[in-house]
């Protein structure tokens, strides 16, 4: 049986916070949608990323622009949230969707830079 989109239970591929950097650093950047809070988002964030809160994923998704032939990495801070997102990625005919392995806290337990927005 198939589990709804929006259940964050289960498992999904992810790629770890050391190779993303690395993606992220050798120009193969894949697209990055945070699914965090605005405030979370501000906070702290990996350049590049898209704000889209997981609440409002499903109905925003179409409008995002996102390349179904590019990988997407889903984030958010403890790989929770991003369980969903990458779920409906993939029913939505991304093949190559992904959550970041342990969130936003693998990525800062590594050191790894973020940017901060104001607001």
């Amino acid at each position: 049986m198939a589990l709804p989109w929006w259940l964050p239970f289960g498992r999904v591929a992810e790629v770890a916070a050391k190779a993303l950097h690395a993606q992220l650093q050798n120009g193969a950047a894949p697209q990055l949608v945070d699914v965090r809070q605005p405030s979370e988002f501000r906070a702290g964030h990996i350049r590049g990323a898209i704000n889209v809160p997981i609440g409002s994923f499903a109905e925003r998704l179409p409008e995002l622009g996102l390349d179904p032939q590019r990988p997407v990495v889903a984030i958010c801070l403890t790989a929770h949230r991003s369980i969903p997102a990458v779920r409906l990625l993939r029913q939505a005919g991304f093949r190559h969707a992904y959550q970041l392995g342990g969130g936003m806290i693998a990525w800062r337990l590594r050191s790894l830079p973020e940017e901060r927005s104001a607001g």
